[in-house]
């Protein structure tokens, strides 16, 4: 039975561009298959306006390559899409990576073929390829989510959605515009929205915690700094939760008196960025520590927002960190602005979308274009729109029908040789995206590596094994506040998705030692064949 690859890889991100180079390293045949017309995956798509990454630049970067590390240029504390575009793209330049790459085609379907223990992959190009190997590098963050709001086909303007935004821009100078979401993306572009558009209204559902980016140009000493001991930064960066180098300070909020605890919470507010949920060690476990943390950062909303009816609206009610931590530039700020309105819909749902607005509590509000920031089917939504089918030809979706299972964030019972590159169960939202994909991206490489020396072609993950950690991930999940709250963790913002938290949330260095573990006592929960 003839094998056109050893592996097929889907998505052509941070994720399979990496995958590819490893696999060719060692000597395996590959072939990228990317639904766009370029590399970058996340970054490729998400192209609204002020979109930017939460990890600093000099971080969120590759560290498999010293000499990529030395010769690229990051040119802002915080990357631009654009900016973090063109270095997917040098990337893919350096290592010639486009040649074994297939752009503009989905795969559509694939089956494990049990007779050949080969999957036959299916594209909508009508290809059809064999490969003892597929690996998805689709991205936790790729799957849009479009809200079933009535009459959302009505509206006779221009509807944009920011996980899918046109190529070419959007310029709203002059227009009357909608925005529905408060989230992530929504925070990066209201700020630049509101500054083009005659006016902006924008429709909350939960306000968000954000804390200021500080973003600034990259001073050229600093870079140097950085550049001349990228290798201990790294190494630091590992031993932490979340796989980014800042300080964590482990004293407790609530046990630390009020004008230090103030002091710290201060300082870590005016450098900027995600390293605000280090400020103690306890308060995502601690419900009086959160609620300090939290405390501090409403209050900072009420000093920024001038009037007081919409900064209460701005004030979020919920646990801080519970939902993803935004990074803004800007954002409170936007709604002192004379053309923007904040419309709070906590309380009562969007009735319908209209050929002209939306109603919403009983009032009609009309505008020239509507933005929908209302993110992502995350971690699974990618994953499920392709038919993938197992053993017994059962689907992944049926497999997964009560919430994703999987052993390690990487394979699934029933699916040999089918690899996940920070798939649910693995650490990947929660952490600095790049070494998690390096790490995920070496294990499988190293993976296929071994079964070649030992004369094998089939790996596949054990009942008992994904069963423990499956138990393993959810009991962690439930020390920490993250759990309680809904947010799409646990799949809350798309209907009928059923609630389980996803990420591993025991840390980039507790799940990198599992993965060691397993290795080092030969593939432990793995049968090969």
């Amino acid at each position: 039975m003839s094998v056109d690859f050893d592996a097929v890889i889907i998505g052509a991100g941070f994720g399979g561009m990496y995958m590819l180079h490893r696999l060719r390293q060692k000597g395996f045949t590959a072939r990228v298959i990317e639904a766009g017309k370029g590399v970058g995956g996340t970054w490729y798509w998400n192209r609204y306006p002020g979109a930017r990454c939460d990890v600093e630049s000099v971080q969120y970067s590759y560290q498999f390559s010293p000499e990529l590390e030395q010769e690229w240029e990051w040119s802002e504390r915080y990357a631009t899409q654009p900016e973090i575009l063109r270095y997917a793209n040098h990337v893919a330049d350096r290592f010639d990576l486009r040649r074994d790459m297939q752009f503009e085609t989905r795969v559509t379907a694939a089956t494990f073929d049990e007779a050949a223990n080969l999957w036959r992959v299916e594209t909508d190009k009508n290809d059809k390829i064999a490969a003892r190997f597929v690996i998805t590098a689709m991205g936790c963050l790729s799957s849009p989510n479009t809200p079933k709001i009535s009459g959302l086909e009505d509206f006779e303007g221009p509807t944009y959605h920011t996980g899918n935004w046109p190529h070419e821009g959007v310029d709203f100078t002059g227009k009357t515009v909608g925005v529905i979401g408060t989230g992530s993306s929504a925070i990066q572009s209201i700020p630049i929205m509101a500054e083009q558009a005659k006016h902006l209204t924008v429709f909350q559902r939960t306000a968000n915690y954000t804390v200021p980016a500080h973003n600034k140009p990259l001073d050229p000493t600093y870079v140097r700094q950085i550049k001349a001991s990228y290798p201990e930064m790294r190494r630091r960066a590992k031993t932490k939760p979340a796989g980014i180098d800042f300080t964590i300070n482990t004293a407790s909020a609530v046990e630390t008196p009020e004008a230090d605890r103030a002091r710290e919470f201060q300082s870590r507010w005016d450098y900027g960025g995600l390293g605000f949920m280090a400020s103690f060690g306890d308060l995502l476990l601690n419900d009086d520590s959160n609620k300090l943390a939290a405390d501090f950062v409403r209050t900072k909303v009420r000093e920024v927002v001038k009037d007081p009816k919409t900064a209460e609206a701005l004030v979020p009610k919920n646990i801080i960190g519970c939902k993803r931590l935004c990074v803004d530039t800007g954002y409170w700020q936007t709604f002192n602005r004379p053309n923007v309105t904040l419309v709070d819909i906590s309380d009562a749902p969007i009735e319908r979308i209209t050929a002209t607005g939306l109603r919403a509590k009983g009032q009609d509000y009309r505008f020239d274009a509507l933005v929908l920031a209302t993110g992502f089917d995350a971690m699974t939504g990618a994953l499920l729109k392709v038919d993938f089918r197992g053993r017994g030809g059962v689907s992944l979706k049926e497999k997964w029908n009560e919430g994703p299972k999987t052993y390690l964030g990487l394979t699934v019972v029933g699916f040999p040789n089918l690899f996940m590159i920070t798939g649910p169960g693995s650490p990947s939202v929660l952490t600095n995206m790049l070494p998690s994909i390096e790490q995920h991206v070496d294990f499988i490489a190293d993976c296929l590596e071994a079964l070649r020396a030992k004369g094998k072609n089939v790996i596949e993950a054990e009942p008992a094994a994904q069963e423990a950690w499956v138990g393993h991930v959810g009991d962690v999940s439930n020390i920490t506040l993250r759990s309680t709250c809904s947010s799409w963790y646990v799949g809350a913002n798309i209907p009928g998705k059923p609630r389980v938290f996803m990420p591993y949330i025991g840390g980039l260095p507790a799940y990198i030692q599992a993965c060691e573990t397993v290795v080092r006592n030969d593939y432990e929960g793995f049968a090969l064949a």
